[in-house]
């Protein structure tokens, strides 16, 4: 077993050099100058050549790619343009709460896929099936920003039961395990679980429906075992693939809520990205995206390892 981690792990290595430099190079061939959001109109050439020195910009690319993937092995991805602070810092306390975003969101997604999958998988053909087919299909196919929007409507604007944006009373970024902090995070996880909840529920009840024609099956119940040990044994079987998809669906959390975080104002990668992007500030662009890749790569990583071990079938090569 620490063989093929530690395979997995030299796997892992090139495809996040390669990650920064897709990273380094997408943000750069993007049109527009990064120092135009910080330079008056009137700038003279000597104080715009302080400032191309200043962030590196006078330099090559290839000595930019070199200097910002020393500095970030370091923990420096540098200094945004647009507020002056250290990226690490912004970035990683957008990570922190777009982090427990993406977990919680992830973790209902998964528990109602896997209820109505496994429901819809096991009574196939029944109007439970159906129901939670139809479902399934809802929360894949219905926007999320939309869905984010309508929730916002109904809980806030008219049952004000919920707060509609910001992550804390009085706008604070601070987090507590509270109901104070706890009713910020309750619509925008709700909204975000709906698409992994979908995807789930269709992975999970195709994935019933086909060890339930397995030979192995009609074993179990010729032998006489109850509806609840063919069903553990129905789970076991199922559990490495819903693993898989769980663990991509939480990378693409991480990397795709920018269109939930603007509609609810959560303080995140995805709300920092969408500023980053707005005032063309470069390294701040350039770290949230290598943070959120890496994020997904060490994901996809750990998910192998658990499969591996769920699943004694899967070959360790």
């Amino acid at each position: 077993m620490l063989a093929y981690l530690l395979r997995r792990v030299m796997y892992a290595v090139p495809i996040m050099i390669g990650v920064a430099l897709v990273c380094f190079l997408l943000v750069h061939i993007a049109p527009g100058d990064p120092l135009v959001s910080i330079l008056p109109p009137d700038a003279s050439a000597d104080l715009q050549a302080q400032l191309r020195e200043l962030y590196g910009f006078n330099r090559s690319l290839p000595e930019q790619f070199a200097m910002w993937v020393w500095r970030a092995l370091h923990g420096d991805l540098g200094v945004s343009i647009a507020s002056n602070r250290a990226v690490a810092g912004e970035v990683f306390t957008a990570v922190g709460n777009t982090l427990r975003l993406a977990v919680v969101a992830t973790f209902i997604g998964f528990v109602l896929g896997c209820l109505f999958g496994f429901v819809a998988g096991y009574f196939r053909n029944s109007w439970l099936d159906r129901f939670a087919s139809m479902l399934s299909v809802l929360g894949v196919s219905v926007p999320h920003y939309w869905l984010g929007m309508v929730m916002v409507i109904v809980f806030s604007s008219q049952l004000m039961w919920l707060p509609a944006t910001g992550a804390g009373p009085g706008g604070s970024s601070d987090w507590a395990w509270d109901w104070e902090h706890v009713q910020f995070l309750i619509l925008p996880a709700l909204t975000m679980s709906v698409i992994p909840m979908g995807i789930i529920a269709r992975t999970v009840r195709a994935l019933v429906a086909d060890i339930l024609d397995q030979e192995f099956i009609v074993g179990l119940r010729a032998k006489g075992l109850t509806h609840f040990g063919v069903f553990r044994h129905m789970v076991k079987n199922a559990a490495p693939t819903a693993l898989a998809v769980m663990g991509l669906q939480l990378g693409y959390l991480l990397g795709g809520s920018i269109l939930i975080e603007t509609v609810f104002s959560w303080p995140g990668t995805g709300f920092l990205l969408n500023s980053a992007i707005f005032q063309r500030d470069l390294p701040l662009l350039q770290g949230t995206i290598l943070v959120l890749a890496l994020f997904f790569v060490l994901l996809n990583l750990l998910v192998d390892v658990l499969q591996t071990m769920l699943d004694p079938r899967i070959a360790r090569v």
